[in-house]
């Protein structure tokens, strides 16, 4: 399959040969570019490639990917982070796409695992990966994007790749320093543009990555006082996890300003379930309700289990509030394997047996 697949690493030791094991079988050609290493990564990129280059990191993301990206010696480019594990791969659906989609962008499915302290989360998304070389490129020294090289706008198409992605790990976070040099760069990037929202998001989503909760509030804020295209993904994002950080600083009262952007997206069942926590924690109980029985049985969400286990262990919560034993004892075992519904499951079975 002519495609190059691209890589830039930084002391990836770790993690790249499960990348480049994942991932070699199903390209022609592969190109990793290191930016100072001081670990055995260039030694196990040779391993997969002979394309293997060293750079100076110039604080600059988008550079050092388009540098790997003149290194190929094809058109059509991959790029992944040595963080990121192909575990599925439709050779012919890609080669059907690069034969007939030659001005379009490819984008390969990314599952996220976070960790959230009581256990992993994962949720998905969808990201610009797959593209040819002649008419896109990358811009942004943080947070880069592929653009056409006429800045045109230009259509994207979802292909049959599916990759794991453990960076926002907590372990992951803390040996990358990622936190410290995002907030840096983007900084950087704020002096130049200062009027672009979609940085103020990005330094928001830092800070909610370092737990700040407050300081990533109001660089959302400060995003949410431009003129937003709420369509756009990145927007949806910006939304949801401003109203997560709200409640993480326990700004309960004024997580109620969500209920605006419900004009937007009042059937986006990840927005039904941010809405339900909003209202559970105003005392709003039947709003609540509603909002996470609006969440059941609907499509999937980014979050996994959204559409399942995790409304129905919050109706749960709720009912057990409210003295109805019986019925949250019903929604708790509708969570399957969750570990907080086993565990109040166990305690309300001993609490029973105490009054018998």
């Amino acid at each position: 399959m002519d495609i190059c697949l691209c890589m830039i690493v930084k002391n990836e030791e770790n993690n790249l040969k499960k990348c480049l094991e994942n991932s070699a079988r199903f390209f022609d050609e592969i190109v990793v570019v290191d930016t100072g290493s001081n670990d055995s990564t260039i030694k196990v990129a040779k391993e997969y490639t002979e394309k293997v280059f060293n750079i100076l990191w110039k604080d600059d993301f988008a550079y050092a990917r388009n540098y790997a990206i003149s290194k190929a010696s094809l058109d059509w480019i991959l790029m992944l982070d040595a963080d990121e594990f192909i575990i599925e791969c439709n050779v012919n659906g890609l080669r059907d796409f690069i034969e007939n989609n030659i001005h379009k962008v490819g984008r390969i499915k990314r599952i996220n695992y976070i960790d959230r302290g009581k256990g992993i989360q994962k949720n998905a998304e969808l990201v610009n990966r797959l593209f040819n070389k002649k008419y896109f490129e990358y811009e942004g020294i943080i947070h880069e994007q592929i653009v056409s090289t006429d800045k045109s706008s230009f259509e994207t198409q979802p292909v049959e790749i599916i990759v794991d992605h453990i960076g926002y790990m907590q372990k992951a976070v803390v040996d990358t320093r990622k936190i410290e040099r995002n907030i840096t760069l983007l900084k950087k990037a704020l002096e130049e543009k200062p009027d672009d929202p979609y940085l103020y998001f990005q330094m928001g989503k830092a800070y909610y990555m370092g737990k700040v909760y407050d300081d990533a509030a109001c660089y959302f804020e400060k995003a949410l006082e431009y003129e937003l295209n709420f369509k756009l993904e990145y927007v949806v994002d910006l939304v949801t996890t401003y109203g997560y950080s709200l409640l993480n600083a326990l700004r309960f009262e004024d997580s109620l300003k969500l209920e605006k952007y419900g004009v937007f997206y009042s059937d986006l069942i990840d927005f039904r379930f941010l809405m339900g926590h909003v209202y559970m924690n105003n005392g709003m109980l039947d709003k609540a309700l509603k909002s996470f029985f609006g969440c059941i049985g609907s499509i999937e969400g980014k979050m996994e289990g959204v559409n399942s286990y995790l409304p129905s262990y919050n109706i749960a919560v709720i009912y057990e509030c409210l003295g109805f034993l019986e019925d949250a004892v019903d929604f708790y075992k509708m969570c399957s394997n969750y570990g907080p519904a086993l565990l109040r499951l166990k305690m309300l079975s001993g609490a029973c047996n105490e009054h018998l």
